[in-house]
Formats: structure tokens, C-alpha cells, sequence
């Protein structure tokens, strides 16, 4: 019997805030960033900024990212698994 290899661990932070200008990547407010957690893989990160987006949909300022720690935390790595 052979046992599943887990997935590998690629930790994505997501966050938002209100934008100073909606052509630029400056916040409002730095105090009021909403961090919104992170999570083991891209997939579930991007299940719950998608969630978040779409709250705030009626405010054009308030944008929420997805940050790739796994790149910052080994910025060496390649391949497949790194390219997400």
C-alpha cells in the first residue's frame, strides 16, 4: 500500500486595503490594511481573495492581493511548483 505525498507547502499571504489612487499600488491608510490570513497553497488563497473582492466590489479603491511568500522565503527555487 502506498501512502499519498502531500503537496508541497507554498504559503500565499492575502491582504487588501484602500488604495490612495486606483492606477497606483499606494494605500490610504496603512493601519487599516486588512490582512486577511495565510494559506498553505495558492488555490486556497485564491479562494478567499476572490470572497474578499467581491465584498468590497462597490469601492474602486479597495483592492486585495495575493502575495507568493513561498517566492520571498526561497527565491531560488524553480519549476513547476514555484511558478504558482
Amino acid at each position: 500500500m502506498s501512502q499519498a505525498i502531500p503537496d508541497k507547502q507554498l504559503l500565499h499571504l492575502v491582504f487588501g486595503g484602500e488604495l490612495t489612487n486606483i492606477q497606483s499600488v499606494e494605500f490610504k491608510d496603512l493601519d487599516k490594511l486588512d490582512i486577511v490570513g495565510i494559506y498553505p497553497n495558492y488555490a486556497a488563497a485564491y479562494a478567499v481573495w476572490r470572497g474578499k473582492a467581491q465584498q468590497t466590489i462597490d469601492n474602486a479603491h479597495m483592492r486585495y492581493f495575493i502575495v507568493h511568500l513561498h517566492r520571498l522565503l526561497d527565491p531560488e527555487a524553480t519549476g513547476a511548483g514555484a511558478a504558482r
